[in-house]
């Protein structure tokens, strides 16, 4: 999904350059989108569903709407992708794992029902429920819930369906590939053995991590050129 300003249309095309080289077999790509100029023509670009938030709720809620039913006709299987992760090894196991809803393990709090949304697999129409609970309780639903990833694994570990990923697939980069101090003065971030997928969550996006940036003080982190050889088209 990719909606308002915050990412280009070169983070479609580096996504669908990773799933193109990483993936086993055919496949449709999708980006439900409200901007599709600049996006590589052999993405499907679909209209972004419509939701109805009121002011301040953005926060990852309009996820919710892939589980639409009806969503555009789109019928099967789906993986849903951050746009800002960085694929670096096979996700054709992404779709066989066994699960009816597959999402992240927390890394920071793993006791917790809350996965994170950077990578979930469901089948399309399966959850309509979800999306129209929120619509039609938002008020109640983030008054209980801090952001959309919350409310989605607690409403399927409710109904007894929400599983993890195997633990090594996703990685996060600030968690996993950045050497723990002071060894991150000298050493490059790593990429975790036998991770898939590295996550970008808060602080770092890829282009952060090419060039050594991160947004905090005294938070330093050498460049991970590593990151340049799989976020292509």
């Amino acid at each position: 999904m990719k909606w308002g300003t915050k990412y280009g249309p070169e983070y479609v095309n580096r996504l669908f350059g990773m799933v193109s080289r990483h993936l086993r077999g055919p496949f449709r790509f999708v980006c439900l989108t409200d901007n599709s100029m600049g996006v590589n023509p052999d993405v499907d670009c679909l209209p972004l569903p419509r939701m109805d938030l009121a002011p301040g709720a953005d926060r990852g809620w309009p996820k919710l709407t892939t589980f639409k039913a009806g969503l555009h006709g789109l019928r099967g299987t789906a993986l849903f992708l951050d746009l800002d992760v960085v694929i670096v090894g096979d996700i054709t196991p992404f779709f066989e794992q066994p699960g009816e809803f597959l999402i992240i393990k927390d890394w920071k709090r793993p006791w917790r029902v809350t996965g994170n949304s950077s990578v979930y697999r469901f089948v399309l129409g399966a959850h309509d429920d979800v999306l129209q609970h929120f619509i039609a309780h938002q008020a109640d639903v983030r008054r209980q819930h801090r952001n959309e990833q919350e409310y989605l694994s607690h409403a399927l570990h409710r109904q007894g369906k929400l599983t993890y990923w195997p633990a090594d697939w996703c990685a996060s980069y600030k968690y996993h590939c950045i050497t723990r101090w002071p060894t991150n003065y000298w050493r490059k971030p790593v990429i975790p053995t036998g991770a898939r997928i590295i996550i970008f969550h808060g602080e770092v996006n890829p282009p952060d991590a090419l060039a050594g940036r991160r947004n905090r003080r005294f938070r330093y982190v050498k460049p991970a050129p590593w990151v340049g050889e799989y976020w292509t088209e």
